[in-house]
């Protein structure tokens, strides 16, 4: 999956606001009025608002560009700060009649006390809507996926919205709008809206109850608003996706919740990534899903990491044996989300030519000396500098399949050397694993794995069982 994100960049327009955070510790009542007293320990500031979705895309590896509005204040100075640290484009429009939009929470252990808002909403000066215009189609050139993730602040207008819609449309890029006005009229044309259920329950005017009824008008709306899909977040039911002809539903990932805030825009964010990436609907709303039951986990509008991701996704990934084989950076980052997860890495290597009980064997055993098993095979070229012109006779290709299919396997990498002490080093595996025919003094990497406090084992060999050996019999027969 990584591999389809490389190389995507999302453009996200919309409301853009400093989340500050106090916390602390709650152990009186205050003698001055009914209130419970915090004692203040530590301070955050975090971009929130748009800047959120765009800090959840740039943990997703995602470049992005942030297109917005802020004041000329120490706000601003503080937020542009936190998108820097990210690495995220920022292209924001200074507004000298308007302060930075920020909101400050102040936590007494993990309940949320207070809220404080600052804020101007509205009434932006004309020009600052050019400069934010003419910013849209200098950014929109380098998107592969634009984002209009709309407070309702003043910064998406409809001018604004359609201006955006149309140029991506033209572009050929998919858009995605998190909305929060009551007429989704402003957002006419993008590929999907993606709202909760109360958003929705707004602009159909129906209670929140009548979930059926509610999602029946949003298909309405699929073919009003010129979309391809209406996206609504149901909370714990899930997340359902609406065309003009069917109804999707991906149930809710069971997860502890500590805090919802932001949770909306880690499922837009990750949506948008799937989108960039041509996913189908049904995939797209998995990975959102999986996604938001990380994020409410969390306290705070913290983003989610690909590294979280992927950890979360490996039961699934696991069921998969081409989610398996995987080149050597991408294997770095499965081997990392395993060992964040206190998973204890094993490795074995070989040429695995022709899979035999013998093979079957040490790799079973090699899989009860961790928790991840993770084989190296020689490439096809490998192989013949090794083993002469005639061999392999099974492609390295074939050989990673069947290899990823078993269930000692975890995953499965492929190298051109003679040996895989490149692989063994960019891994670092806890243990290394060979057959009875080696010493340790002969398996290669043995002095580099031990380096870092892992060990080497050898374990037995079925006897009368070889690849060459089974060739020669062909032969012979």
């Amino acid at each position: 999956m990584e591999d389809q994100w490389a190389g995507k960049r999302a453009l996200v327009i919309g409301d853009v606001m400093l989340d500050r955070y106090v916390w602390g510790e709650v152990e009186r009542i205050s003698p001055e009025a009914p209130v419970p007293v915090v004692f203040a320990q530590r301070r955050d500031d975090r971009p929130g608002g748009a800047a959120n979705v765009a800090m959840n895309l740039a943990g997703l590896g995602v470049p992005v560009s942030l297109l917005g509005f802020c004041g000329k204040d120490a706000e601003a100075a503080l937020l542009s700060d936190g998108l820097r640290v990210q690495n995220i484009h920022s292209c924001l429009v200074p507004v000298q009649s308007h302060p930075t939009t920020s909101k400050l929470r102040i936590l007494g252990g993990q309940q949320q006390m207070l809220r404080l808002d600052v804020e101007t909403p509205g009434g932006y000066p004309s020009e600052a809507f050019e400069q934010l215009l003419r910013q849209v189609d200098q950014e929109i050139e380098q998107a592969d996926v634009l984002v209009l993730s709309d407070y309702a602040k003043g910064v998406l207008t409809e001018e604004v919205c359609q201006h955006a819609i149309q140029t991506a449309r033209r572009r050929g890029i998919p858009v995605l709008v998190d909305p929060k006005h009551r007429s989704f009229a402003r957002y006419r044309g993008a590929t999907t809206i993606c709202p909760n259920l109360q958003e929705l329950s707004v602009a159909t005017g129906l209670p929140k109850v009548q979930l059926a009824a509610n999602l029946d008008l949003a298909r309405d709306m699929v073919r009003e608003f010129e979309l391809e899909s209406l996206t609504v977040t149901l909370s714990e039911k899930g997340i359902a996706v609406l065309t003009a002809d069917e109804q999707m539903m991906a149930p809710a990932v069971a997860r502890q919740v500590f805090d919802v805030s932001g949770a909306g825009d880690t499922v837009l964010a990750t949506l948008a990534v799937a989108y960039a990436c041509g996913l189908d609907a049904r995939t797209a709303i998995e990975l959102a899903n999986v996604a938001a039951s990380i994020v409410v986990g969390k306290v705070g509008t913290v983003p989610v990491t690909m590294t979280e991701l992927m950890h979360s996704l490996m039961p699934e990934i696991d069921r998969k044996a081409e989610e398996k084989v995987l080149p050597l950076e991408r294997m770095q980052t499965r081997v990392a989300s395993w060992r964040a997860a206190g998973e204890k890495v094993v490795f074995t290597n070989g040429c695995f030519d022709l899979l035999h009980i013998g093979h079957i064997t040490l790799l079973e055993d090699a899989r009860q000396q961790g928790d991840r098993l993770v084989v190296a095979i020689n490439s096809d070229a490998s192989v013949q500098r090794l083993k002469g012109p005639l061999r392999p006779i099974v492609g390295e290709a074939q050989r990673a399949r069947v290899l990823a299919a078993l269930a000692a396997v975890d995953a499965v990498v492929v190298f051109d050397e003679p040996t895989p002490l490149e692989a063994i080093v960019a891994l670092k595996p806890d243990v290394i694993v060979k057959g009875g025919d080696y010493t340790e003094a002969t398996v290669v990497g043995a002095e580099e794995v031990r380096s870092w406090g892992g060990q080497v084992v050898i374990v037995p060999t079925v006897e009368g069982f070889s690849t060459t050996r089974l060739i020669a019999r062909a032969s012979e027969g």
